[in-house]
């Protein structure tokens, strides 16, 4: 990497993470070149104009593509540090899928020269960033990779997690600590000035298998304490209690901060992730598969009792609040809402509405259910029924006085002031507990 001037950059994967971490690169005065596998996508970009919806990205965006900071390409090119940011799904069994890591180091590895620095940021199993190394290893022989020769490597890489909050990425990516993990100290090195050329929050250096787990950690931490949550909310269904109420009441205590219930857990990080740790280690890891089971249950739950409730009602119109994995966001990845409300649009076809301010259409599971995308005042006019499912702040101004005469079956907790009724006594005026 140039030690006098300021490394070119290519970051590989220009979606919900990469977009905004070249952004964010750009600005500190790199040029970076963005490399994606969708024409659509790169034209968005070099027009200066975003495909995600995430605040103040778009001004970010247009300003450095303007000033020459930020192209991108369906073709790689030379740079001096490579920053992967790609998926990492997994398969029907929760099986990790690195393929996309492997392809793009693939990419990359015909366009390495001596010194370049290689960082994954994709939330990845422990190895992946060795396994990586192993790849450019076969494909470029002819370079020294590290903690496979007794000589200075050629090339530096490292694994470097980012951990975001859809809605305040820009800041929290120069804002948060990271976790810079290298194949070697030396690695780790190399990463760390290169993140301190844009991040103001604390750096601290590891090896690459600690930063992969403390990824995993993080999102399997939360994972484990929306169960919690989650679980009691059935409890308290069950027992015709008020959740909210209940937690309110246990959050005084000053050692007891028990998360919001929902209708299950979604997005990219905390709904998978910790399968990567339960596939890494099946028999150690009960607590975080029995999680897992009860945040997916909850989303079970959810459809159960949202079907009787259209059943009790066969002359009810009904509107599902909201298809995002958390509020005032655009993201639908891995989303409880998207999956309750397409479930019962199957069943119910056009008597369901579906309320999304972050979508221009429905998804495609909608597609000839004859369920309709329509505005919060539409649904508010000619749905009898609503089943809150995202806390956009939109839903949340709803006052009591224009939604007195609903059966309202909310997920979220964000009406408290109507009145509380269980499944099977639900009227207009009441809700139901989650």
């Amino acid at each position: 990497m140039k030690s006098e001037t300021k490394p070119d950059v290519c970051v590989v994967g220009l979606g919900y993470i990469g977009l905004p971490t070249a952004a964010i690169i750009a600005r500190a005065g790199c040029r970076v070149m963005g490399l994606d596998v969708s024409q659509k996508v790169v034209d968005t970009i070099n027009r200066g104009e975003i495909h995600i919806e995430e605040v103040d990205l778009d001004g970010l965006v247009q300003g450095v593509v303007a000033r020459g900071l930020l192209s991108a390409s369906t073709e790689v090119c030379a740079a001096d540090v490579f920053v992967i940011a790609v998926p990492t799904p997994f398969d029907k069994d929760h099986a990790p899928d690195i393929s996309y890591v492997l392809d793009a180091g693939r990419k990359i590895a015909p366009v390495l020269k001596q010194g370049d620095v290689i960082i994954l940021e994709s939330t990845s199993p422990v190895g992946t960033t060795e396994a990586l190394r192993d790849l450019i290893t076969e494909a470029r022989p002819d370079l020294r990779c590290p903690g496979l020769t007794s000589e200075i490597p050629d090339i530096s890489i490292a694994y470097c997690p980012e951990r975001v909050l859809p809605g305040r990425i820009l800041e929290e990516l120069a804002g948060n600590d990271r976790s810079i993990g290298g194949i070697t100290p030396r690695c780790a090195r190399k990463a760390l000035a290169f993140y301190k050329r844009f991040v103001r929050g604390e750096c601290v250096t590891t090896d690459a298998r600690s930063a992969e787990m403390t990824k995993l950690v993080e999102n399997a931490y939360r994972d484990v304490n929306i169960a919690f949550a989650n679980e009691l909310s059935i409890v308290a269904d069950r027992m015709g209690l008020d959740v909210w109420e209940v937690i309110r009441l246990a959050n005084r205590h000053p050692r007891v901060n028990i998360l919001q219930p929902g209708p299950g857990v979604g997005g990219h990080c905390i709904a998978v992730d910790p399968w990567f740790i339960v596939h890494g280690a099946p028999e150690e890891t009960p607590l975080i598969r029995t999680a897992r089971g009860v945040n997916d249950g909850k989303i079970r739950h959810v459809i159960r009792h949202a079907e009787k409730l259209v059943e009790a009602n066969p002359l009810a119109r009904v509107a599902c609040l909201g298809l995002a994995f958390k509020a005032n966001i655009d993201d639908f990845r891995e989303s409880p809402a998207r999956l309750v409300a397409a479930t019962l649009a199957r069943r119910f076809g056009d008597r369901i509405h579906v309320v999304e301010p972050y979508a221009a259409e429905l998804p495609i599971e909608f597609t000839d259910t004859g369920a309709k995308l329509i505005d919060i005042d539409d649904a508010l006019e000619s749905c009898q029924i609503m089943i809150v499912l995202v806390d956009h702040d939109i839903f949340r101004v709803v006052p009591l006085a224009e939604r007195a005469t609903k059966i309202v079956y909310d997920t979220r907790g964000i009406w408290p002031d109507q009145p509380l009724a269980d499944a099977e006594a639900a009227s207009p005026g009441l809700r139901l507990a989650s």
